[in-house]
């Protein structure tokens, strides 16, 4: 049985400051919940019809109803479990290799498709200025299917971290170079930009190489790429350049 207190608090945690109140997230469904038990994330609470799917401390488990699981879930069709995680702290991470960034990113899907898409490049580093949306929404832990816990996901002032760095720094833009034709390296800070607007000015002012992914459509109509879309196409890119 699911208690009003609780029921309170987990629904809380679909905002952001109660997130970071509480230092807890959720997460929902089989696959997702798994994922995270097998990783170094901290188990908090588990919420499940099913008690025998998880091996799991019997303390911290909750038996409920689906009735009882549809008053807690952020999603329209519940999916047998939901698992309160405690947040992790955020892990230093050194200016080596291939990072992405992302500059004011704040569709949910499209940021948890961006660090499922980091997981899947080998990208450790994924840096979101201030403005991003909140990894910890649970529109977007659902969107990675598990990867958050594998991708060191860390907020900042976007400008001033790229206007320090010593890696070039390559940004997405419909005039730059095509990808296709550019030599890769194997080691800088690729900027992804807004949905709507793209990079920011202040951003821009930090790209040492613009570069763009080429229109190939007959009429050249379409005005841009979704922006986790294009994060995949120039992702793979950098990387088949470096094999």
């Amino acid at each position: 049985m699911v208690s009003k207190n609780q029921i309170k608090r987990i629904t809380s945690l679909q905002q952001k400051k109660f997130r970071k109140l509480e230092q807890l997230f959720f997460v929902e469904g089989v696959k997702g919940v798994q994922e995270l038990l097998d990783s170094n994330v901290e188990l908090f609470e588990l919420y499940t019809t099913n008690t025998q799917l998880f091996a799991v401390d019997s303390s911290k488990v909750h038996a409920i109803t689906s009735a009882e699981l549809q008053k807690i879930s952020a999603l329209t069709t519940p999916n047998t479990c939901l698992a309160l995680f405690k947040i992790p702290e955020v892990k230093a991470f050194e200016e080596k290799g291939l990072i992405l960034a992302v500059d004011d990113v704040r569709d949910p899907g499209n940021l948890g498709t961006i660090i499922r898409l980091c997981d899947w490049f080998g990208i450790k580093t994924l840096y979101c200025s201030e403005e991003s949306v909140d990894v910890y929404n649970p529109k977007v832990v659902q969107a990675t299917m598990g990867s958050v816990s594998r991708v060191n996901v860390v907020y900042g002032n976007l400008a001033q971290f790229l206007s320090k760095t010593q890696l070039p720094v390559f940004g997405t833009f419909m005039d730059g170079k095509n990808i296709y034709q550019e030599a890769l390296p194997s080691e800088g800070i690729i900027v992804m930009g807004n949905e709507a607007n793209g990079i920011s000015e202040p951003i821009e002012e930090c790209v040492s190489h613009r570069i763009a992914i080429p229109r190939f459509g007959d009429l050249q109509a379409t005005e841009s790429l979704n922006v986790a879309t294009a994060t995949a196409i120039v992702l793979s890119e950098f990387k088949r350049s470096a094999i």
